[in-house]
This record gives structure tokens, sequence and C-alpha cells, in this order.
């Protein structure tokens, strides 16, 4: 049995009045994979930023290596081997890769100008490691989001630190790299480094845990041994109830709206013409691997990129979208892949993003009513059931559920033709995402159509009535719900269709 490295002992933290973790207890093991679980809000990503010194406890004791220890800053945590890697990237993005993994910690020549070989040789023995094919002078601001996520993960690894954290290190990564990051933490585990994994995705959980130990409303919730580990289990013990997929299905709402894309091409894939329709009371899903073109097929839609080439129509009616305002006039929609970066504004109110889209319907003489926005968007936030102390909260200091129900909820003031959904669960954990498929389900049933880009295969074969496949630009492959298979998604998504 291997030995408990690190003791977190009737950890309780409150922010004013509201007491956010309650007497939470947590023991982490020499070279283990402790998969910390718990819906939005449940207090996860508080706890260990307590560990690792972005937030002080209000009371409790840690203990390492049977020491106590009070950590006061995030170069503390560093000094004692605690590392965490964000799922909110961190990144400089005027500075390379390898400015970026060395940042605050340059090694200097003997003259005590920063050592750039001795960084690059270092960096790249790194990138190598989490197989990101880069060099280490590339500017962070050139790499994908996927990217990214890998050079944090290489930042972390240059630690060498005792107990790694991971927050949802998957969610912009692709199958290979996601095999190669859990090639990663295996050379990690057997190297003795203890590793805290943050995940809603229960298969990666199944796969790659020791142990889980679940957080529900601040408080232990319970822990389950590897041998115990299945998807009811794990949902019984993080909500409380099973879910039923079924809610999810078709209602066969008679088709009365209908998009027509014909031979468009995007600049990603100028060469590769694609073909599609939908139909109002659908949800049609499009799978692929990362670099599919998937997400610059749907931008271009909505109209964030610019076509290059084909017809769009919209009941039958061809129509121009040069730019997302073109794209809101004909009621089509998006909520995108990074919600903070395009979808909300963090240091906005709940009110004033619910209403941004919509600010018409709430102004008299260009004065915004502020009754009459307050009262829509109460209306709003109890529809979504978006938990928040007041209407006035900061999207900031929601949780990532809430602040994805929020991005949705900015277009349910308007009539949606076609909702475009792009990842609209990443890092949403398994209440909030059953939430976010009933609102896309009764968007459908009301007469909408709706498109979902995910890279999660299971959500989409939970929601979809009908499946498109990409494969380097193309459509490699369409299914129907009765025909969904795992294997059969992924052969057209390598381009086997």
């Amino acid at each position: 049995m291997a030995r408990p490295i690190l003791h977190m002992n009737k950890i309780c933290k409150q922010f004013g009045d509201v007491s956010v973790l309650k007497d939470v207890d947590l023991t982490v093991y020499e070279g283990e994979v402790l998969a910390l679980m718990g819906e939005n809000g449940a207090g996860k990503s508080t706890l260990m930023k307590i560990l690792c010194g972005v937030h002080p406890f209000t009371r409790g004791t840690i203990r390492l290596d049977e020491k106590e220890i009070f950590i006061a800053s995030v170069r503390d945590a560093m000094r004692m081997g605690i590392a965490f890697i964000h799922q909110e990237l961190n990144l400089v993005e005027n500075l390379d890769i390898a400015g970026n993994i060395f940042l605050g910690r340059e090694p200097v020549t003997r003259w005590g100008w920063p050592d750039k070989k001795r960084m690059s040789k270092e960096t790249a023995g790194l990138l190598a490691r989490v197989g990101l094919d880069a060099r280490p002078e590339t500017p962070v601001r050139q790499l994908s989001l996927a990217s990214q996520q890998l050079v944090e993960i290489a930042k972390a690894l240059s630690l060498r630190s005792r107990i790694l954290i991971m927050d949802e290190p998957t969610s912009s990564l692709t199958m290979k790299e996601t095999a190669l990051l859990f090639d990663t933490v295996a050379d990690l585990k057997s190297k003795g480094t203890s590793v805290i994994y943050i995940s809603h995705r229960m298969n990666e959980i199944m796969q790659i845990a020791d142990r889980v130990v679940v957080l529900k409303d601040g408080k232990n919730g319970g822990e389950l041994k590897k041998e115990e580990l299945n998807h009811a289990s794990l949902v019984r013990l993080m909500v409380g109830r099973n879910i039923d997929r079924s809610i999810f299905a078709s209602r066969c709402a008679l088709p009365n709206a209908s998009f027509n894309a014909e031979s468009i091409r995007t600049h990603r894939y100028p060469h590769q013409p694609v073909s599609f329709s939908l139909n109002s009371g659908k949800i049609t899903g499009i799978a692929g691997l990362v670099g599919s073109g998937r997400t610059e097929l749907v931008e271009s839609v909505c109209g964030i990129r610019s076509l290059i080439a084909g017809s769009v129509y919209l009941d039958g009616k061809a129509i121009r979208i040069k730019s997302p305002s073109d794209a809101i006039r004909q009621g089509i929609f998006l909520v995108p892949e990074d919600r903070k970066q395009h979808g909300i504004i963090t240091g906005m109110s709940i009110t004033e993003n619910l209403s941004l889209p919509n600010l018409h319907a709430y102004s008299t003489m260009s004065l915004v009513r502020q009754a009459k926005e307050s009262f829509a968007a109460r209306a709003q936030v109890d529809n979504l059931d978006i938990r928040c102390a007041s209407l006035q909260h900061l999207l900031k200091d929601l949780s990532g559920g809430n602040q994805q129900k929020v991005a949705i909820g900015k277009w349910l003031s308007r009539t949606a033709r076609l909702m475009v959904f792009d990842e609209p669960t990443r890092g949403v954990d398994v209440g909030a995402k059953a939430e976010i498929y009933r609102i896309m389900r009764r968007l459908a049933d009301e007469g909408a159509m709706v498109l979902v880009v995910s890279s999660d295969m299971e959500e989409l074969m939970i929601i979809s009535d009908r499946m498109l496949v990409m494969h380097e630009g193309r459509i490699s492959g369409e299914l129907l719900s009765d025909e969904f298979t795992e294997q059969r998604i992924l052969s057209y998504a390598f381009g086997n269709g």
C-alpha cells in the first residue's frame, strides 16, 4: 500500500457570508491518480486553489509528509512540489513557448542573461513528452487552444512536481493527444508523482483513476475505489439520482423550416465543397477529430468567418451572411466553444449579459429601462436554474456550468430559427450537462433547428437525431440515430466513409 503524502483536514472556506467549503477532508497517496469530481459549484476548484496557494483557507490543517504546512502563495506551493494546470489557460500570448514554460524562473548564463539555449533544449524535451509538434521559439498566440493546453501541461511537468493538479486537462485535446497525456500521467505515476485529476468526462475517470473522491455542496460526498467505478455509481454519488437519457429523445416535430448549404467552402479547406441540410424540430450533431473543420464550418454559417464560395438558403430563400449581425438578423445564433473569450463578458453582471443581444426590447429613447431588463433576466435565471446570489452577480464569480447557461440564455429572449452550439458542455458537470441537453431539446420541440459540434462522442449519441461526421474539411458520413455506434462514427472521422 502506497504511503499517504498529503492530508487536508476539516478545510473550511468562506467568501464573506458564503460558506463554500465545509469541513472537507482529502488524502492523497504517493504515486496515485486521484479523481476529484462533483457538480459545478461543489467546491473542487476552491479546494485545489487552497492547496496551490491561490486562496487562504478559513479553517483547517494541511499536512505534507506528516508535517503541518502553511501555503501562503503559488510560489510557496511550487517550492513544496505542488503544481496546478488550470482549466482556464494562463499563458502569455506574446511570449514563445519556452518563455511561457520558464516564465519567472528563467535559467541564466554566468553573465546573468537568460540562457535561451538551455531553455530551448529543455522545452523541446518537454514538448516531445506531451506530444506537441512545435518549436520552442513558436509564439503561443499562433497555437490552437488544444496546443496551448499541451504547453500548460509541459510547463507543469518542468516543475518536477510531487503533486500535480490537472483541471479538465483534455477539454481541448484530440483523442491522440489525450492518449499521449494518459501515457504521460502513467509515466509520472510510475516515478512516484501523485496526480489529482479533475474531470467531468466519466469514461476518462474510469480509465485513468485509482480512486475517486466526490464533493457535493462544499462537503465530502463520497469515495469510490477503482473496482467500484461505473457510470451509474458516479452519477448517483454526484447528483443523487440516475439520469434518464430518454428525456432527450426527439418529439418528432414536423419540419416547417429548413436551412440548406450548397457547395460552401471555407478558408481552412478551400478545395472541399460542403453541402448539408437541416430541418426544424431536429438536433443535428457534427462529429469529427480536432482539425476536421467543424468549428470553421459553423463559424462560417454564423458569419464569424467568411465563405469563399457556395450558397446558403433559409426556408428556400437565398441569404447572404457576411457578418455575425447578418446571421443574428436571420435568427441564426451561436453559443461558441470558448465562452469566456467569445460568449460572455465576465466583468459584467448576469442581467447585463442576458440582455445584451436584445437591448432594444428593454429600451425607450435609447435608454435601458432597468426594471424591464431585470424582469426579463429573472425569468431566464429561473427558467434555466442559474444558481446565483443575485442578478447583479458578476459572471467571473459563477461556476462554469452557470456561465454556460448564461451564454445560452442570452439568446432565448429572441426567436431562434437556427441555434448553433460549439462544444456546449466543455468543462460542465454531469448535472448541468443534463440541463443543457434539455434546453437543446426544448428549442427543437419549439421549432428551431439545432446544430451541435462536440468532441464528446457519447454526448452526440445521446442528444442527436442525426449526425454528420467530418474529416479534413468534408462530410465523410451521415448517420441517423438508430445507426449510431462508436465504431461507425470513428471510421468516418478517420476518413474511411
